[in-house]
């Protein structure tokens, strides 16, 4: 379990996305001061979303970032489930390079997480940043309850990527999915949450609590990671 797990709390969704935004910019100029390059990985659904619009404002050298989702549902690129069409239209306008890790949707989910994973191998390894959201059912990334749970949070230690079957099947999105591994994320130079509502600040406080017995994927990210963790938190 980090030892260091710091609650920023803020009045809005827009307080919040731009403190958050400023953070991963600094982020970023520092790894490309560091290394020549950033890599990040960002969620999908709906609360990063005004993150991602102030951040795609910032003036960064963007040619110099990829970013990847921490996740993907097995469907088309352009397809309204897709995590990377949305950052697409934010960052890719930039200059950024948004990295399509399901490129093609094709029906062996299990392919498409070998696929992702190799795609990944050619990126300068670890994350400079992973940037979590949580579900209310304790979900991170894609990693769910169901028959890839175990191999998600144990698998080896250099395997990046997996594909995913949850189960039961999320309502708003009964797809298959390709996730950052455990251990892909736990390695990440810095690790951020995300989240909004008083029912996903609940279930972060009891997976925190419950430390390594939690029964949460975002407990066990937590759990198992060594780094500081900064929650930024916002009621709606």
């Amino acid at each position: 379990m980090s030892d260091e797990i710091e609650w920023w709390e803020y009045d809005d969704a827009a307080e919040m996305a731009a403190a958050v935004a400023d953070d991963i910019g600094f982020i970023i100029e520092s790894a490309i001061d560091a290394r020549g390059a950033a890599v990040i990985a960002l969620p999908g659904g709906k609360t990063p979303l005004p993150i991602y619009d102030k951040l795609s404002s910032a003036k960064l050298e963007w040619k110099r970032v990829t970013i990847i989702p921490g996740d993907e549902r097995i469907v088309p690129l352009g397809d309204p489930l897709s995590n990377v069409t949305a950052l697409a239209k934010f960052f890719l306008p930039k200059g950024a390079r948004v990295m399509p890790i399901v490129p093609h949707a094709i029906e062996d989910y299990k392919a498409a997480g070998r696929s992702a994973d190799a795609l990944m191998q050619d990126l300068h390894w670890p994350l400079d940043l992973c940037l979590l959201g949580v579900g209310s059912d304790g979900h991170t990334a894609s990693i769910f309850p169901g028959p890839d749970y175990d191999e998600a949070l144990t698998g080896p230690k250099e395997r990046r990527a997996l594909g995913v079957m949850p189960d039961p099947m999320p309502a708003d999105a009964p797809v298959p999915r390709v996730t950052l591994s455990m251990a892909a994320i736990t390695a990440a130079r810095a690790l951020m949450i995300a989240v909004a509502g008083k029912e996903k600040r609940a279930v972060v406080e009891a997976a925190i609590k419950e430390g390594k017995s939690s029964k949460s994927p975002i407990g066990q990210a937590l759990a198992r990671t060594e780094l500081p963790v900064d929650i930024h938190w916002a009621p709606n």
